[in-house]
């Protein structure tokens, strides 16, 4: 691929993206395809080199996450991406914004030009469900076709339609500390998705009776522990992605099978940082990172009764391969505005 932002224009342009522009371009099944091949590669050796940083606010905090794509067998091209996100989880009700906000900067790994700066929270929210649609795919039971979404924030409807994608989803519920919104969530889910979405008041009876529960909230506790969970529930952890987030007991984890997104970076600000800290795992108590279930099943789900849990903090690569997969469409299609940077 030429990366020449758009037709008619020199390479000193940088392409600046929108989160309408984001969105448009950034369909699901081609994010997690892309997703995917990165977990992939990290399970077959050859992990897509990453980095995080995070600081603190009064009131929230940011994260800064970096990686380099340069594996053909991943990506034709070679790229560099910076990803810098606002976490804010009282913007909503306080401020009326959204609870992440931020901007990627995405680079031709090659030759260092910046390619493209776009919005980052489409972005993030879609790499998000992706991992959790793989973690599905490789680690639910094999009869799992119910969803609870604990959470309905924005993450939660990419959560469920990504699902949507890779299970036979027959119905799902929604649970929400405001009621309102799970009422919410679940009328515009269950239309998007032609499925039966209810929401619930009752947490318990609402993951006790679904295969696959996601939590993707902002919570500092945790709240989900064994009695929530059945035999064989995939429980998808998306919400911990700071040291100060938790979702799920530390007992719950250690009566689980833990599979990470990245062990070290899980044991750093997931779920996994709280059950360690909490003396009831070790780091080797886990029991492999999803790409080296996608490399090799054998290394997931043990059988239709297991409790499986997927730590999910967000890995770098994953931002790195779908702003990538955003820049070729866009200049394809030559949608964005131009940017002259450097003149």
């Amino acid at each position: 691929m030429v990366k020449s932002p758009v037709v008619g224009l020199d390479a000193a342009v940088t392409l600046l993206l929108t989160r309408g522009d984001v969105e448009r371009l950034l369909d699901l099944p081609a994010c997690i395809a892309a997703v995917e091949r990165g977990f992939r590669a990290a399970g077959e050796g050859r992990p897509v080199p990453s980095r995080v940083l995070g600081l603190g606010a009064r009131e929230g905090g940011f994260h800064v996450k970096v990686a380099l794509l340069d594996d053909e067998r991943v990506s034709d091209d070679a790229w560099f991406a910076a990803k810098v996100n606002a976490n804010f989880p009282d913007g909503p009700a306080q401020r009326g914004l959204p609870t992440i906000q931020g901007v990627l900067a995405l680079f031709d790994a090659t030759t260092g030009v910046p390619l493209a700066v776009m919005d980052s929270t489409a972005l993030t929210i879609a790499r998000t469900a992706a991992a959790t649609a793989i973690a599905a795919r490789h680690l639910a039971a094999p009869h799992a076709s119910t969803v609870a979404v604990v959470g309905c924030g924005a993450q939660a409807h990419a959560q469920l339609a990504a699902l949507c994608l890779v299970r036979p989803v027959e119905r799902a519920t929604a649970v929400d500390v405001e009621p309102a919104r799970a009422e919410s969530f679940a009328a515009a889910a269950g239309a998007r998705l032609g499925i039966p979405v209810t929401a619930s008041a009752d947490l318990e009876a609402a993951t006790r009776g679904s295969d696959v529960v996601v939590t993707c909230t902002t919570s500092r506790r945790a709240f989900l522990d064994a009695r929530h969970v059945s035999p064989g529930t995939l429980v998808a952890a998306v919400g911990a992605d700071n040291e100060h987030k938790q979702e799920i007991e530390p007992s719950l984890m250690r009566a689980a099978a833990v599979i990470t997104d990245s062990t070290a970076q899980c044991a750093a600000i997931g779920d996994l940082h709280h059950t360690i800290a909490a003396g009831a795992m070790r780091l080797e108590d886990v029991r492999a990172e999803l790409g080296d279930v996608v490399a090799d099943p054998s290394r997931g789900r043990r059988d239709g009764r297991e409790v499986v849990i997927f730590d999910s903090t967000g890995v770098a690569f994953q931002d790195v391969v779908a702003a990538a997969l955003v820049y070729e469409r866009a200049v394809r299609e030559g949608v964005g505005v131009p940017l002259r940077l450097r003149s």
